[in-house]
């Protein structure tokens, strides 16, 4: 019979991709379970956990996580090439999963990462876990690089958001491919400023009165009327600054602009990898609304990658019965 090897490419995508764990989820529940996971970025974080066996208790930690504790895991520096060390959010992970090497886990596992002064797509197959992933996580100006082998690693997202060719490189037949990037240039983000804040600010205040209880009168300073921690958790600098002119809250702010940029250049990137890469099944969760930093927010992440993966139900049966058929 033939020897059937399923891919699942998870792709970059910041707090998206705790959508990563819905799908695979809904992916086990209907008996399709890859024989490889390939990660880029926090696709890289969430496969790490499949592959060590750890997802569920993985799926519990990043659920009870709060804005609070967000904001805890920021290591800042002021040095090193990037604002935050990573040493606590890895800490952290390395208590879901156990030391291993990437050649031990079961499904075969990679990590993207990118060389940063040769632009090289690096491809980690071998070495620790925790060190590719964290390599693979190191988003350019917010977390620090890695040096790995005698090369300065970062975030693997910036030449190859969704990696089905390294799934098919390790001998996938059939790729599934998660796509974070499908909706983030939406009719929201082309909005003014104003007009975007008030969206924003609508789709929000449903989720607000659910993060109330983790915010406790010590730990929310205020800023002129708003505080601290909601600044960071919409992440515009102007919230913190409480910048008040008309034509000022009518202009971009820097990190709107920052993310922005980054938003279309993973759009740009993304379309073309997949245009040139093409993958069997491409899984697209509708998370546009959900900003970089908000990691708080896995829950409804994880529902809309479940229900992103029912919407391809028909291209999953295809698998199914193929899997099914040649006895694997």
């Amino acid at each position: 019979m033939p020897d059937f090897k399923l891919g699942l490419a998870l792709g970059s995508g910041s707090a998206r991709g705790w959508s990563h764990i819905g799908v695979i989820q809904a992916l086990n529940e209907v008996g399709l379970k890859p024989d490889i996971v390939v990660g880029s970025s926090v696709g890289a974080l969430v496969g790490a956990s499949y592959a060590a066996g750890t997802l569920p208790e993985f799926t519990d930690w990043v659920t009870s996580l709060t804005t609070v504790d967000i904001v805890r895991f920021f290591d800042l520096t002021l040095s090193g090439g990037g604002l935050i060390l990573g040493k606590r959010v890895m800490g952290t992970f390395s208590e879901q999963i156990a030391k291993r090497n990437i050649e031990d886990l079961s499904p075969r596992f990679a990590a993207v990462a990118t060389e940063l002064y040769t632009g090289r797509e690096i491809w980690l197959t071998r070495g620790p876990l925790l060190e590719a992933v964290r390599a693979s996580i190191a988003l350019p100006g917010l977390f620090t690089p890695i040096q790995i082998n005698n090369r300065w690693l970062v975030d693997g997202g910036l030449v190859n958001p969704v990696p089905v060719s390294v799934c098919r490189a390790l001998g996938a037949d059939i790729v599934i491919a998660v796509n974070l990037n499908g909706d983030i240039i939406s009719p929201i983000t082309a909005l003014p400023h104003s007009l975007q804040r008030e969206k924003h600010a609508q789709l929000m205040a449903s989720k607000k009165a659910a993060n109330a209880n983790s915010l406790t009168d010590n730990t929310a300073e205020k800023a002129s009327g708003w505080s601290i921690l909601d600044a960071i958790k919409r992440w515009s600098l102007g919230d913190l600054l409480s910048i008040s002119s008309e034509q000022e809250e009518t202009r971009p702010r820097l990190l709107d602009v920052t993310l922005s940029a980054i938003n279309i250049m993973q759009d740009r990137i993304t379309r073309s990898r997949l245009a040139g890469d093409p993958a069997d099944v491409v899984i697209s969760p509708r998370l546009s609304d959900v900003r970089l930093m908000e990691f708080h927010r896995a829950t409804e992440c994880i529902e809309e990658g479940r229900r992103a993966t029912l919407r391809m139900t028909s291209a999953l049966e295809e698998l199914t019965y193929i899997k099914q058929r040649d006895g694997l």
